[in-house]
């Protein structure tokens, strides 16, 4: 089941939250600076150790002081025009993150629209490739949270759940 929220993702029980995390896995703006406030200073000193993490990959750490037991960090492309791989990139961003949820037998994961933000991937095109990798991942999951910054981006997720897209 796919559900679309307008809410923060910081609050949702679930049992991994996705973030949409920097390079350096230390904190930032946006959903990566929210997260990092809610889980407490035990998860930047946890993401010291990771290394951080390039474009399109995804590493995992505790929630520690937030309801999700797992959070899944994804770095997602910069919007540079879209002819630099930047759907392949976001693509990846989804599916990885996917992957380290089955090996972690999560169940319930919620996902922000990972590069809308400061990184400027155009809400639409995001979505879309969002809702088609979510799609492909459905059946594995009791949960899958598509978790929106506001109504507008929210009813573009239900109207592509809606669709054949």
């Amino acid at each position: 089941m796919i559900d679309v929220i307008n809410q923060d993702i910081t609050t949702l029980e679930v049992d991994a939250i996705v973030n949409a995390a920097n390079q350096t896995l230390l904190g930032g703006g946006g959903v990566d600076g929210a997260i990092h406030r809610a889980a407490g200073p035990e998860l930047l000193e946890f993401c010291r150790h990771l290394g951080g993490c390039p474009v399109g990959e995804a590493r995992i750490s505790p929630g520690f002081r937030l309801s999700a037991n797992w959070v899944i960090h994804t770095v997602g492309p910069v919007w540079r025009g879209g002819h630099e791989g930047e759907a392949a990139l976001l693509e990846n961003c989804y599916e990885n993150s996917f992957r380290l949820a089955i090996e972690h037998r999560i169940r319930s994961i919620a996902f922000p629209a990972i590069s809308t933000g400061v990184y400027g991937y155009p809400f639409g095109k995001a979505a879309f490739i969002a809702v088609s990798v979510m799609r492909r991942y459905e059946a594995r999951f009791e949960r899958i949270v598509a978790c929106c910054f506001s109504r507008a981006d929210a009813e573009c997720y239900g109207e592509l759940l809606a669709s054949d897209a």
